[in-house]
């Protein structure tokens, strides 16, 4: 077997790490990640009544279709972890036991949508003072992110068995610092089944993530239903990994449920050879396969035909329509390509542009707004559409440039937000700053935020979440924290994050441990807590 070697750096890292969590770890120690805006605490214990219930005395919410009830039952399972509670409450005072928790949320909307206010003040009381915990949202998205921070703040004693509140009273108010917050799985180069997609989903939501970034298509299949162009799906693997639209909207249905917004990708030109399994002639020719045809007008019938059933799945406002790492050589190399060049005066960039340019038209006409990759920002940056989020992924510094430009962006710096980069530490993942060198408060106000990308070469349904947990969490702090909340080193958030990995683990998702590269394996026997 080939020896892993392991730099110094993360071998110092993984010694302060287990030294950090050795020493004093206490089960009851305040540990809530990401952190709040605000918190204070007291020293005292409350107890899960039996009859531990939802009130929501005081809301204008109607909660129509239970997404509120549906996110405290979720809550009370993961705190329950389906133990058996049948602790006997008479040993404690009365005026300990909670009888529940009380949600008040002041907009009847369920909308969910890019800026939606997901603030919220989360208080449980001093023993005595009231039986009830208490959320308040201005909507059901912030009350949501209240559950996810009250079920940090309990756990099961092994001892009472009963569900216990620690370090009360609590006050709490929260808010995210980025309205973007996003996360990419890629079911082109693996294919990745619905339960592993909820299952991803619902991590999400336990790190206070919003956006799932789907990238559905690439060059290597095509698995979705697109009922204009019914042969499209002819680029899937094979016949029992394809999604049908019902399983697209069931995703999107799932993910707003939990506050959680699908953001579809499109990546056009380039990255879309399997389009032509079913459409043979979206392929300049057999010998190039990518990037699509642009001399011929089918390309763009086909391209309006997936974005109009696109918009009848996808409700964010954003679509993303890729537009990286686009070859144009064989577009010049084939003939009837070459041709078209010729006639309307353009070289292969210039096509490349005319391309991108189209496509975003087209987009535009059904209402998204668009997000592409840098490099169309970098090829002709004065002719993208002024609705374009630039998605900084390669050049350090293009977010700087984009937003000094006017354009809005969005931060997945390669070598700092990529998890299929295993040797990318969760250190560097917290310290990742999408800001850097932008100063100009109204330009900062141009960065939506940032992503983690799990592109799917080397991943599927058997290694996704160790390879996304814990360092997504790390970076998932980064956008939800306020700014002078963050540790400026890393080495102090050690503990924090490491119970934050082993209640993922107790919850069913597979974190990896700390100490080491991404998906890392547990190096001896011992705690969770001391990985």
């Amino acid at each position: 077997m080939k020896m892993m070697k392991v730099p110094i750096w993360v071998l110092l890292i993984c010694g302060v790490f287990v030294l950090g969590v050795v020493r004093g770890f206490d089960i009851q120690r305040v540990n809530i990640w990401p952190m709040p805006e605000s918190v204070s605490n007291g020293r005292k214990t409350l107890y899960f009544g039996s009859d531990f219930g939802l009130d929501s005395s005081g809301s204008k919410f109607g909660d129509d279709y239970g997404t509120l009830k549906n996110g405290f039952l979720r809550m009370l399972d993961v705190v329950r972890l389906d133990h058996v509670i049948d602790g006997n409450l008479s040993r404690f005072d009365a005026s300990a036991v909670l009888k529940g928790i009380n949600v008040v949320i002041h907009s009847t909307s369920e909308e969910l949508q890019y800026g939606v206010d997901e603030s919220y003040s989360l208080t449980i009381p001093d023993p005595g003072n009231s039986a009830y915990a208490r959320i308040e949202a201005n909507t059901v998205y912030g009350a949501l992110h209240g559950l996810q921070t009250f079920s940090q703040l309990c756990y099961f004693n092994f001892n009472t068995k009963v569900i216990e509140v620690g370090h009360a009273p609590w006050t709490i108010t929260d808010r995210p610092r980025f309205p973007y917050r996003g996360l990419l799985i890629d079911t082109s180069r693996h294919y990745l089944p619905l339960p592993v997609i909820k299952s991803v989903i619902d991590s999400m939501a336990y790190a206070k993530l919003n956006v799932l970034h789907w990238h559905i298509v690439d060059t290597q299949s095509f698995p979705l239903e697109i009922p204009s162009f019914p042969k499209l799906w002819n680029g899937a693997y094979s016949t029992s990994e394809r999604y049908t639209v019902d399983d697209a909207k069931e995703i999107v249905d799932y993910a707003q449920s939990r506050g959680i917004n699908v953001l579809a990708e499109l990546d056009v030109p380039g990255h879309a050879a399997s389009w032509g399994y079913g459409y043979p002639a979206l392929w300049p020719s057999a010998n190039c396969t990518q990037p699509l045809d642009v001399s011929n007008e089918f390309t763009f019938k086909l391209i309006d035909g997936i974005l109009s059933d696109f918009s009848k799945i996808f409700k964010f406002k954003f679509v993303h329509l890729g537009g990286d790492e686009v070859n144009t050589s064989c577009w010049q190399t084939t003939p009837h390509v070459r041709n078209w060049l010729q006639k309307h005066k353009m070289d292969g960039s210039e096509a490349y542009q005319y391309f991108v340019l189209r496509a975003q038209k087209i987009a535009l006409s059904y209402g998204y707004e668009i997000v592409n990759w840098e490099e169309t920002f970098i090829s002709f940056r004065d002719k993208l559409s002024p609705k374009t989020v630039v998605h900084n992924w390669l050049v350090t510094g293009i977010a700087a440039d984009a937003v000094a430009a006017g354009f809005r962006t969005i931060l997945s710096n390669q070598d700092k937000w990529y998890l299929d980069h295993l040797d990318a530490t969760w250190d560097g993942f917290y310290t990742n700053e999408p800001l850097l060198e932008i100063t100009d408060p109204k330009q900062q106000a141009l960065v939506l935020g940032g992503e983690v990308c799990m592109w799917g070469e080397h991943i599927d349904a058997s290694d996704i979440q160790q390879t996304i947990w814990p360092r997504a969490a790390a970076a998932a702090e980064r956008l939800w924290t306020p700014y002078d909340k963050l540790a400026q080193d890393p080495r102090k958030v050690t503990s924090r994050l490491a119970h934050f990995r082993c209640l993922l683990n107790q919850r069913g998702i597979a974190a990896a441990p700390l100490a080491g590269f991404g998906r890392i394996a547990p190096g001896d026997p011992g705690s969770c807590y001391r990985q």
